[in-house]
């Protein structure tokens, strides 16, 4: 059992940044690929970045490529993700998850979210 617990998120202007955490509980947390997504008003979730157990692989949907990027610290059982030249469609409530399969796998474990909002 993994519970994830992320923060970070907030009102940011476009062109901003901000940095999204997601601690985890549990002493099987660095055998997880970890996983973030989000949800933006009216629309899908999606997958937006992920990150292998080890952190050699990392994975990103082409609208956030080169703006966002997705790090884990396994000692402090922190997942990352790094948002910078922020857009409005950017806005969204921010997921993290994860499994024990690996990044491109479904993913069974889910915190409660953390809303984003950029302003253009």
């Amino acid at each position: 059992q993994v519970q994830l617990v992320e923060s970070g998120g907030g009102l940011v202007q476009a062109g901003g940044s901000l940095r999204l955490s997601c601690a985890a509980s549990g002493r099987t947390f660095s055998s997880y690929a970890m996983g973030w997504f989000r949800r933006a008003p009216g629309k899908e979730r999606e997958f937006v970045a992920g990150i292998s157990w080890n952190g050699d692989s990392t994975y990103y949907i082409d609208s956030v490529k080169g703006r966002f990027t997705i790090s884990r610290r396994n000692a402090k059982n922190t997942v990352y993700l790094q948002m910078n030249s922020l857009k409005s469609e950017d806005t969204a409530v921010y997921y993290c998850a994860a499994n024990p399969r690996g990044v491109r796998s479904a993913y069974d474990y889910w915190g409660q979210g953390t809303t984003v909002t950029v302003s253009s």
